[in-house]
């Protein structure tokens, strides 16, 4: 929800000075075509009503999300209006809506904005404190609910991600890994196998064979392992080479053992943190 935080603590939260719902899209869609360097003269006050007209933006629980799309590269950008006395919206829960987050949606920009609508929505059902809308008294007050419960959903969802992501590449591991089982097995690779020699194949149990870790690299230490599997830790701390050539190479390989760098982070003094994935060959 990068762009929401982002309108939030750069200052593009107002108070709705009318209750009409028109009235206070065309007074968000106006502080969004003032927005510096955004590229748009006008034009998104006519997109935003043309499309509530066709499709009622209301999420539910107070909140609405209208937007206006161009053909334009640039960032996805919001601004957020609250109305202390709330919005006959049209909504389909009835509640009126008291927090509008406007998005303006480059071309490019589609599914960056599907997947922060996603996300605000689950934000809003996991968050007690995005539902209590009614006891907020100033704008003030406002911007640290929304920061503090935005953050917090961000935070929370950051090991869901990350653990999809790691399936992902453990699945992506697998493939290669039957491929290239597959390519040893055929009658090409076959060829050039010892004549009589049998040809065996088995039964790959990826879900063992692919494990995440991390490395933790400082001068003057062994590298440190952090890991679910006991064995590859038992195998991979201490090897002098380990952080050297995960920086150099982007992999390391051991006694049938190969890391796979994915991505690394610097830290201050002087300490590097390697994301992996060890593969047992």
């Amino acid at each position: 929800m990068r762009s929401l935080l982002d309108a939030l603590q750069d200052g593009r939260l107002i108070e709705l000075p009318d209750t009409n719902k028109t009235k206070a899209l065309e007074y968000l869609a106006t502080l969004i075509e003032a927005i510096p360097d955004i590229g748009v003269q006008g034009g998104i006050t006519e997109s935003v009503l043309a499309r509530e007209r066709s499709y009622n933006t209301g999420i539910g629980k107070g909140w609405a999300c209208p937007h206006a799309r161009s053909m334009t590269d640039g960032q996805l950008l919001s601004a957020v209006g609250w109305s202390p006395a709330g919005i006959d919206y049209g909504a389909t829960d009835g509640e009126t809506v008291r927090i509008i987050v406007m998005y303006y949606v480059p071309d490019t920009q589609k599914n960056a904005y599907l997947k922060e609508l996603s996300n605000l929505a689950k934000a809003i059902q996991s968050q007690p404190a995005l539902k209590d809308l009614k006891s907020l008294a100033d704008l003030t007050a406002v911007r640290h609910r929304l920061l503090d419960a935005i953050s917090a959903a961000s935070e929370s969802a950051a090991p869901e991600a990350k653990a999809r992501m790691i399936q992902l590449e453990v699945r992506q591991a697998a493939a290669q890994l039957a491929s290239a089982a597959t390519d040893a097995a055929s009658p090409a690779a076959g060829a050039g196998a010892i004549a009589g020699a049998p040809i065996v194949t088995t039964q790959l149990d990826f879900a063992s064979r692919v494990v995440p870790l991390t490395i933790v690299s400082a001068p003057n230490m062994k590298p440190l392992v952090l890991c679910q599997d006991i064995t590859l830790v038992a195998l991979l701390e201490g090897k002098p080479a380990l952080a050297a050539d995960l920086a150099a190479k982007g992999q390391f390989e051991t006694q049938g053992c190969k890391l796979l760098l994915r991505s690394s982070a610097t830290y201050q003094p002087d300490r590097v943190v390697y994301d992996c994935l060890g593969v047992k060959q």
